[in-house]
């Protein structure tokens, strides 16, 4: 991805607020369904780590976004911004176009 689409990805998650946690178990199953559906139906958005989750950030925020197959977009303390691109189109739900 480029630096320019990376951009434009971070500034339409500036006013998003996170739709995940991530809890004291880490990546559990339930964990990640939650972050696949939510990515079905909004593209890009925002996950937080919670205060009880001992491990690394940077390794958990970059196992997460292959696990779901995403693009780890951005990681600011503990919350970590993912994109992956709708496949389909879903009505009443506009697809986030990438600049060129």
């Amino acid at each position: 991805m480029s630096t320019r689409a990376r951009a434009h990805l971070r500034s339409l998650a500036h006013h998003l607020e996170p739709v995940v946690l991530v809890g004291a178990e880490g990546l559990s199953v339930g964990v990640q369904d939650a972050v696949k559906t939510a990515l079905y139906d909004h593209e890009l958005i925002k996950v937080r780590i919670g205060q009880s989750f001992e491990g690394d950030r940077q390794e958990i925020a970059r196992s997460l976004a292959d696990l779901v197959e995403a693009d780890l977009t951005q990681i600011i303390g503990r919350v970590v911004v993912l994109y992956r691109p709708r496949d389909k189109d879903l009505p009443g739900r506009p697809k986030i176009q990438l600049p060129a």
